[in-house]
């Protein structure tokens, strides 16, 4: 199965939360209610050298995937 780059969830258990997953290395999820992220890989010392300069992008990607989301259902 093929997925999404990025998905949009909600939880009824975390009702203010709206999250990103990532679906591509990095994974990640983020909770864009208090900007929390939460890497689903584990990482070198190497790699997290280059995921610091990647995460702001990567980061600004799935915010900016949720508003294209949501202006697809304000129209």
């Amino acid at each position: 199965m093929e997925l999404p780059k990025f998905l949009l969830g909600d939880n009824t258990d975390y009702p203010t939360a709206i999250f990103i997953v990532h679906t591509e290395y990095p994974r990640f999820v983020i909770n864009l209610e208090n900007d929390e992220v939460e890497w689903l890989e584990d990482f070198s010392r190497e790699d997290e050298n280059e995921l610091e300069t990647e995460a702001g992008n990567l980061i600004q990607q799935a915010t900016d995937f949720y508003d294209r989301e949501v202006s697809r259902y304000e129209e």
